[in-house]
This record gives structure tokens, sequence and C-alpha cells, in this order.
């Protein structure tokens, strides 16, 4: 079955666009904190999920592990927070991102995700500097290893002589791919990717396949990992038109046996729009821990 889903935001507490609601959300396992490009510090996502009903947050912050989580799963006011991260990788015909559950994190890894942080350094320098150039402006943003597009569209959209208004319209003109002052990173290959996660993580998912441009190939990745990302906003699709083939990734599950995963992919103060039930948590729940 292939559904074509008007981009209409997430319901609170129920799974999102394109398919139906099972029940409360319990596990938002795709969150994003001030540690890369989220608005959440760790210490305000208790409150938050606690906001939204969410007993369980996967922290994924973007090729970033976060400090102050010391173990795989832990628990803070009442909420359980799994240690995760967000990589994204190259594979022959596009760029797709892998999430890890449960991190107990290898020097490998830490390694990476430094060279990770020192390359989105050089990318933001080169993209602030593009910007500078072609609007005529100077742009008073710190880079960091933690700096983003995000960040730096949002800075754009501050400045009083631009003219923008939107992150989004940033992102349009100027730094999404294609366009004038985008800069690619360096990302590593999938099969590296994958390696460094397997290593480190209980479980290594596929995140968001129906936004790249090509989801089948996408999904074809899916032998070499533990899960895919089954519920999550469908609305931020590659194409102008999004399109979500329940059928594909229901017989990926199937031909590879694999765990489903979900989240919001919070970015701001609000968590908990989309993800798994309590029943749907289970099997993800076992594998970081005897004690879902």
């Amino acid at each position: 079955m292939v559904i074509n889903v008007s981009p209409i935001p997430t319901r609170r507490k129920e799974y999102g666009a394109g398919r139906p609601p099972f029940g409360m959300v319990y596990a938002d396992l795709h969150v994003h904190t001030t540690n890369s490009d989220g608005s959440l510090s760790l210490g305000a996502v208790p409150a938050a999920a606690r906001a939204a009903g969410v007993s369980v947050v996967g922290v994924t912050d973007h090729d970033r592990l976060h400090p102050d989580l010391e173990a795989p799963l832990t628990e803070r006011e009442g909420v359980r927070l799994i240690q995760g991260i967000e990589l994204r990788t190259e594979t022959p015909t596009q760029r797709i991102d892998l999430l890890g559950y449960g991190l107990n994190p290898t020097a490998a890894l830490r390694a990476e995700t430094d060279r990770l942080g020192t390359d989105r350094k050089i990318r933001g320098r080169k993209i602030i500097s593009c910007l500078e150039r072609e609007l005529g402006i100077d742009l008073p943003l710190s880079v960091t290893e933690r700096t983003g597009r995000p960040h730096i569209a949002r800075a754009v959209v501050s400045h009083p002589e631009t003219g923008y208004e939107s992150v989004e319209a940033v992102f349009q003109d100027r730094i999404g791919s294609g366009r004038p002052c985008f800069v690619a990173r360096e990302v590593p290959a999938f099969e590296r990717a994958v390696e460094l996660l397997q290593d480190a993580a209980e479980v290594v998912s596929l995140a968001h396949p129906f936004r790249y441009p090509d989801p089948e190939a996408a999904l074809d990745h899916c032998g070499a990992l533990d899960a895919v990302e089954r519920y999550y906003p469908y609305d931020r699709p590659a194409s102008a038109e999004p399109v979500v083939d329940t059928d594909l990734i229901e017989s990926t599950i199937e031909e590879h046996d694999l765990l489903e995963t979900g989240g919001s992919d919070a970015h701001g103060d609000e968590i908990g729009t989309t993800g798994l039930d309590r029943e749907s948590y289970r099997g993800l729940g076992a594998a970081i821990s005897p004690q879902p």
C-alpha cells in the first residue's frame, strides 16, 4: 500500500501522519538536545517528557555523545533516558542516517565523533563566510563542534539586515543541498558507521526511511541493522510529495526480522508527538535492559 501523505503536523501523544494511532506515546526514541541542534537541555528533558506523558526518551544528538549520560540507560526524575546517537553515513547512492541506542561508547566511536565535531566547525565557518559574502553582512555566530545549519539559519533570521523570516527560507535559498552556500560534511561510509555502532550500541536502527530521495535503496541497507524507524513525523520528505509505502517498510521488517523504533525527531521544546506505545517498546526495551 502506498499512501500519499499531506504534510500535516503529527498529533500530540498519537502516532503521526500516515499511520493509525495505536495508543499513547510511551517512548520517544528520537530527541535532540542542546548538545547538538536541539532546544532542550538534558536537564529539561524529564519535565518535557512528563508533560507529554512519555516514560522513555532516546537522546540521539547528531554525531555527538552526550557528556552527561554515563550509562546506556539511566533514570532521571521518573523518566528513563537511553543514551543514543544519530550518525549520518555515506552510501553509494545517497546519505542516510543511523540511530544507535543503549551506548557504551568505544574509543573508536569517541574518536569518530571528535573528528565529526572538527568537521562541523570547519563546515560552519565555510557556510558563514559564504553567507556573509552573499548577503553583505557580518554574522555574529560563534562556531563550535555543536554548530549545525539550523543554528546558522536562525542567526540569519535574527539578523536585522537579511530580510529572512524563517529558517526554512534560509535553507531553501542559501544553505540547503544544492544551494549557493551549502557545504557537505565528511561523514563515515555506511559500513564503517555500522561497525562503530555495533561495537558500542545494543540496537542500530535506520532513521526516517521515507525522508531520503530513494527510500527503497535506504531500506535495502536494513539487512545489516537491528531495527528501522517505523513511526516518525512523515512531514519532511525529500520529494515535493511525501509518499509512504507501508507495504515496503512492513515487508522489510518481516524479511530482516527487525525491531521497530519511533520518535518525534524533536529539535524544539516539545517531545512525544509521536513514537512507540508501551507494547511496541517492549522489544527495544528488552534489547537494552532486562527490565523494559
